[in-house]
């Protein structure tokens, strides 16, 4: 039940009252510390919530909500499950069944009530072979075979399709994002799924090979919500899965896949493409558009070069396509505090600031050597890091992957059964702590018109100073801000780390359940970039491709 302290007046009243603000009060938040004291930890206020009042004098930093610019529809966070992390949580469901149903109900539960569940509710699925497989293989392996007479969805491990099904068990929300790493060996000029570039004389076969895998997955209970035609179109490595496409090339597939889906009852299901690193956002994604934007319903973009910020090339030559970011992967043995204060600058506020309606790393479970992977392949030279490790005995632990997603997720989850998912708002910072604070900002609509919106915040306070020292010494340093919102004030004290928190107000018409406009463009900056940052560029950061 929604706790509402809320002078009396009907419904009808509210719809025709004037803009004021009638006792907003935050009751929830969530908090990850820079000391690991609190990790995704949930706080109920009550019966002693933070009041929004009569504003006044600001704080160190003060917030300003401005929920009349809604922006981009937020589908959701999450990660790759490839085939080895299916097989590592499926091992774990026959070694320890209650360790094996705790993480799954830790990452994917989205009920609003359950405090300790992050809701991840996006998941890539690779379309055969990935760098993390244990054999190379695709759903059609005998070359020539342009009929696919000898299309087999099973030539993919059963565990990839047993783990799916617990996983759409807890999650109904979930979104499954199929992209294949590279197309069967014999449609390419290298004749092996490892490296090489694709044969456009199969364009035509391939965008049938991807309608078959769709309908493939479907029988096993999985309607894709996005299909891609390459991951990486251009990272060529003869040690894994990969493929050259050139932009024409991924151009002229999508159409007839479009034509394809279209026709084979698939006419719901997105078409993304690129799905590669940010320093390209302004060429082949841009290419790929001009050539065919009828087709795609958007783009997907990778940290692992170039910064976030380019994402607005794409943004800007595409204003009505959508964008996702779908991977980053960070590697053992990094520093904890550094490596979430970038994920949140860069992807879990940063990639929502620049438009995109995702965010999501890469493995979703490994060991705690990075394993198992594909043998031979030279991606995750130092180990990647999943979102949670799974050891050989059974036990598991989660990483910072998670942590970042859990507060994210946590702001855009449907309220309402079957409702929608949250949508970013305008929002900016100001005063003198201001360079302290990443800020973004959601509304989530309901499922009744009555029924007050939920508004939440995602935070992050990285410290006074940049390199989070004054005069050499570590000084962690809370900042007091001041919220502003609909003409009054709240006041919270944000201590160093990653804060999500929510409230409710009544609906005054500003977000809408349907997407018929996907974007509202603001009349000046959405959000504030700190004039004083650290920069975009990975530090103490170690990346696993090198493309």
């Amino acid at each position: 039940m929604v706790r509402l302290a809320v002078l009396a007046a009907s419904a009808a009243a509210l719809t025709a009252a004037p803009v004021v603000v009638v006792a907003q009060q935050i009751f929830d938040v969530w908090s990850t510390t820079w000391d690991r004291t609190k990790l995704f930890t949930y706080t109920n206020l009550s019966p002693n919530p933070i009041n929004f009042v009569s504003p006044g004098s600001t704080g160190a930093a003060d917030i300003s909500i401005d929920d009349t610019t809604v922006l981009q529809s937020m589908a959701g966070y999450g990660a790759t499950l490839t085939d080895t992390s299916a097989q590592l949580l499926n091992t774990l469901k026959g070694q320890n069944s209650g360790n094996y149903n705790s993480i799954l109900n830790s990452l994917f539960n989205p009920t609003d009530s359950s405090t300790g569940t992050a809701g991840l509710s996006y998941l890539r699925v690779p379309l055969g072979a990935s760098d993390f497989s244990s054999s190379v293989y695709s759903f059609d392996d005998v070359s020539g075979d342009t009929s696919l007479n000898n299309f087999n969805i099973d030539n993919a491990p059963p565990y990839l399709f047993s783990v799916l099904k617990d996983i759409q068990a807890i999650n109904p929300y979930l979104k499954v994002h199929l992209l294949p790493w590279s197309p069967p060996g014999w449609m390419k000029d290298s004749g092996t799924m490892k490296g090489g570039s694709f044969d456009s004389s199969y364009s035509t076969v391939y965008a049938k090979y991807l309608l078959k895998a769709l309908q493939g997955f479907k029988n096993k209970g999985v309607t894709a919500y996005a299909i891609g035609i390459q991951n990486e179109p251009e990272n060529n490595d003869s040690t894994y899965p990969t493929c050259l496409i050139s932009a024409d090339q991924e151009a002229q597939i999508g159409k007839t896949l479009r034509s394809l889906m279209d026709s084979n009852g698939f006419s719901s299901t997105r078409l993304i493409g690129y799905d590669h690193n940010w320093i390209d956002a302004g060429a082949y994604p841009v290419t790929l558009m001009n050539d065919a934007s009828s087709s795609f319903a958007g783009v997907a973009f990778h940290c692992y070069q170039g910064s976030v910020s380019q994402q607005d090339s794409f943004h800007s030559a595409y204003p009505n396509k959508e964008i996702y970011f779908t991977e980053c992967s960070g590697v053992y043995g990094t520093d904890w505090w550094t490596d979430i204060k970038w994920y949140m600058d860069n992807i879990f506020v940063g990639a929502a600031e620049h438009y995109a309606s995702s965010g999501m790393m890469w493995t979703l479970a490994l060991d705690g050597n990075g394993n198992p992977k594909l043998p031979g392949t030279d991606s995750c030279g130092t180990p990647c890091r999943p979102v949670v490790t799974i050891n050989s005995d059974g036990s598991y632990s989660y990483n910072q992957e998670f942590y970042v997603m859990a507060q994210a997720s946590k702001a855009i989850l449907p309220k309402d059964t079957n409702g929608p998912f949250g949508k970013r708002i305008g929002v900016s910072v100001s005063g003198e702590s201001a360079w302290a604070l990443r800020v973004t900002a959601f509304v989530t609509a309901r499922t009744n018109s009555a029924d007050w919106l939920r508004y939440s915040l995602v935070v992050l306070n990285w410290c006074v100073n940049l390199d989070d020292s004054t005069n050499g010494s570590w000084d962690p340093t809370s900042v007091t801000a001041t919220i502003e919102f609909r003409g009054q004030q709240a006041t919270y004290t944000f201590p160093v780390g990653v804060t999500t928190l929510t409230w409710y107000a009544a609906n005054q018409g500003h977000s809408r359940r349907d997407d018929e406009l996907r974007f509202t463009e603001p009349s000046g900056n959405s959000s504030f970039v700190p004039a004083e940052k650290e920069s975009e560029e990975p530090k103490l950061f170690r990346f696993r491709r090198h493309v």
